[in-house]
């Protein structure tokens, strides 16, 4: 984890070695995410369906929630 100062206009530097790792060019748009107190910056991606992922919280998944429900009622 690296530490970054904000600028009196609200501006961060990202770090140039991450900016390399993404591919973060000079006028490259971010999706910026609030999580509580977490906030996520998101670089950009060919994918929007791989760029999405991690945004939402992490809940199990219906389909599991229905078969371990179907598979407690079969067993009473």
């Amino acid at each position: 984890m690296e530490s970054v100062r904000v600028l009196a206009k609200g501006q961060i530097v990202i770090p140039a070695a991450l900016r390399k790792k993404y591919g973060i060019e000079p006028g490259a748009e971010l999706s910026i995410f609030e999580y509580g107190r977490l906030i996520h910056i998101v670089p950009p991606s060919e994918d929007p369906v791989a760029s999405a992922m991690g945004c939402l919280p992490d809940h199990p998944s219906l389909t599991e929630e229905l078969l371990r429900a179907r598979k407690k009622d079969s067993a009473a």
